[in-house]
This record gives structure tokens, C-alpha cells and sequence, in this order.
């Protein structure tokens, strides 16, 4: 497994990384037995970058992700959130991020988080504020990295002038392309990215199926790329990537992580996934070049990203 720097702190991980959300939320039914061994079948993998977050269950993913990498800690980078609320709002006051940290060392069983992100900006706490609170979790050992994710221009840079930010965590991918903006801001401060949803939540699979077949509980039941209009046009996209994957015998997840690996050295996905195989598969897209006519065919089939927004109606997070 190759690996790669991601920002100018001195972490380094694998260049596919692995998004644990999915073992217990989002996407239906949890199943922890399969998560674990998922997680361990990416550590066998050469995976060394995990992420999970406190909003994942409340502390339940963090203990799946902790029981599964006991065995590997001090060989893995464990990255985790806070700043979501119960309410699902946001939270980031000071106290409340050295709460989180605490409760996020105990669940995961380590004792320290290698990645501390804040999950989504919280506009009533000042962003100096809060990375002025991780810096005193860096000071005291129980943080390594400062990370933040769906941050625009502007709180990058407060945030970074305070603490230095390592990595920006946002969706990207195929299907979500807006992400692209703010890269002339990462390579001037030197900070890494972290692409989540990178297969578009599972879309550019080839598996996806009509928004009504889901569970109540999945979100993409109500996801916008998988309604009526916006599903056609997804789908035909994905067969369309699938047959330029066929030809150079991959397949089209592994063309749709290729392509992020390619689009910068600074640049890690985290995939998610409770199926082994599909791990097996996910990785090995680390091993694939792409040519100057495979990216010229992509940007042909999806040139401005997928089809519907990527969060339902007021839920796209906003940067500044």
C-alpha cells in the first residue's frame, strides 16, 4: 500500500483510507461482526487510516472502531469528530470539545486520537476558539492532529493561524466535484485533504437501486440523487464509467478512487464498508494508473459532478 503526507505536521497514512459511518448508521441495519472484520481485513490490507466520528452512534461506532484495531493501534492512525449536538445541531464551545475528546479516548480504549476533526463549523463559537482548544489537547497528548471538515476559505485560515490544520475532511468524489474550490487554499497553507463519500455513498458501485427499495433508516432513501430523474441519469453515468472500467479490467468503484487518487498527492478517500470483499476491492485501486485519455473519457461522462444535490434541502453545509 502506498502512502501518503497530509499536511506539513508529520502525518502520514495510507493512500486509501478506511470510513467506518456505515457499521452502524446511515445505510440501514448496522451489522458490528461484519464491521470489525471489514476493518480488519483493511489493516491485513495495509490500511492505516480509520475514521469515525462521536456523532456515529453516540460513542457505539467509536468502541467498534477501537475493539477492532486493539490488536494494530500503535500501527494505525485513528482519526474521530466532534461538534454535532444531540439535537443535530452544532456544538463546539470549548468545554464541550475537552468533553468529547475525553469520551472519544474512553470508547475508542486508546489514549490518545491521533485526528481530531471538527465535524461541521459551528457558527456561534469563533473558530480561533476552537482551535485554541485542540491546540491545549495537542499540548496535553491526548490529540496529535487538527483537522477540519466542510470548512471554507476563511475559517480555514483563522483556524490555521491559531493551531495548524492538518487535513480538511469533505465529500468529494465523481459525483461532487465543488470540493475542487478550495484546493488552491490547502496547497498554499500545506494541508492535507480527506475525501469522504467517495463512491458517492455507494452509487458509483454499480449496485444502486431506486430510492424507494431502501430501508426507512438508509439515507438514501431520501437522498437526491436517488429520486426519480436524477436516479436515471446517475445510473447511466455509472454504466457508462462502468464500461471504460471494463476496459482496463478493473472495476468502476476502483476508477472512481483511482481518479481521486490522481487528482493531487495530497489527496486520501475513505471508502466505507462492511463487506470484506468489498474492502479487498476498494484497496486495490491504489495499484491503478489512470492515463490522459482514461481522465479525458471521465470528465467527458461526468464533467460537473453527479446528478441532485449531495444532502436534501438545507442540509448542504455552508463554507466561508
Amino acid at each position: 500500500m502506498q502512502h501518503r503526507t497530509l499536511g506539513n505536521q508529520g502525518l502520514t497514512v495510507s493512500a486509501i483510507g478506511y470510513g467506518s459511518m456505515g457499521i452502524t448508521m446511515a445505510y440501514g441495519p448496522g451489522d458490528e461482526q461484519e464491521g470489525v472484520a471489514a476493518i480488519r481485513r483493511a489493516h491485513d490490507l495495509g490500511v492505516t487510516f480509520f475514521d469515525t466520528a462521536e456523532v456515529y452512534g453516540w460513542g457505539d461506532n467509536e468502541k467498534v472502531v477501537g475493539r477492532a484495531v486493539a490488536g494494530f493501534r500503535d500501527d494505525v492512525v485513528i482519526a474521530t469528530k466532534f461538534g454535532i449536538a444531540r439535537d443535530w445541531g452544532t456544538d463546539s464551545r470549548p468545554d464541550h470539545i475537552r468533553e468529547v475528546a475525553d469520551n472519544s479516548l474512553r470508547y475508542l480504549g486508546v489514549d490518545h486520537i491521533d485526528v481530531f476533526y471538527q465535524h461541521r463549523v459551528d457558527p456561534d463559537v469563533p473558530i480561533e476558539d476552537v482551535a485554541g482548544a485542540v491546540k491545549e489537547l495537542i499540548d496535553a497528548g491526548k490529540v496529535k492532529y487538527f483537522g477540519l471538515s466542510e470548512a471554507g476559505p476563511q475559517t480555514i485560515r483563522k483556524a490555521h493561524a491559531v493551531q495548524p490544520v492538518s487535513v480538511l475532511q469533505t465529500e468529494y468524489s465523481l459525483f461532487e466535484r465543488d470540493a475542487e474550490q478550495l484546493f488552491p487554499t490547502l496547497d498554499e497553507l500545506g494541508i492535507g485533504f480527506v475525501a469522504y463519500s467517495p463512491l458517492g455513498r455507494g452509487f458509483i458501485t454499480g449496485t444502486a437501486r431506486p430510492a424507494a427499495e431502501y430501508d426507512a433508516t438508509d439515507m438514501r432513501h431520501t437522498d437526491p440523487r436517488w429520486q426519480p430523474g436524477n436516479f436515471e441519469k446517475n445510473t447511466e453515468a455509472v454504466r457508462r464509467l462502468g464500461e471504460l472500467a471494463a476496459t482496463k479490467g478493473v472495476e468502476v468503484s476502483q476508477l472512481a478512487l483511482a481518479w481521486l487518487l490522481s487528482r493531487g498527492e495530497h489527496i486520501v478517500p475513505i471508502p466505507g464498508s462492511r463487506s470484506p470483499r468489498r474492502v479487498e476491492e476498494n484497496t486495490g485501486a491504489a495499484d491503478i494508473t489512470l492515463t490522459d485519455a482514461d481522465l479525458a473519457k471521465i470528465d467527458e461522462i461526468l464533467p460537473h459532478g453527479g446528478f441532485g444535490a449531495r444532502y436534501a434541502d438545507g442540509d448542504v453545509p455552508t463554507w466561508i
